[in-house]
């Protein structure tokens, strides 16, 4: 498995602590806020299903920026696999 030297920025991690505050955010917001969070100054990168979800997040047209804007965070924070030569 390859890293992904990419990490949430302040601006971000700002957000995440928001709509973890928030009582109205959403079960999906607040598992998006969380792994923002979990990715700021550290070395840990987004689960391939936190990744899947976030995806998801950003295909949902009703979906609210601040959803878009963690979903997009954590999506670019996905681990990165080594894939196989082709043969």
């Amino acid at each position: 498995m390859n890293q992904n030297g990419k990490a949430t920025s302040d601006r971000i991690a700002h957000l995440a602590a928001v709509v973890l505050a928030r009582h109205s955010s959403s079960h999906l917001e607040k598992e998006l806020a969380g792994s923002a969070l979990a990715q700021h100054h550290t070395s840990k990168q987004t689960s391939a299903a936190i990744g899947s979800l976030a995806a998801k997040v950003l295909a949902d047209h009703s979906a609210c920026v601040e959803a878009k804007e963690l979903a997009g965070s954590v999506l670019a924070q996905v681990r990165l696999h080594e894939h196989a030569p082709a043969r």
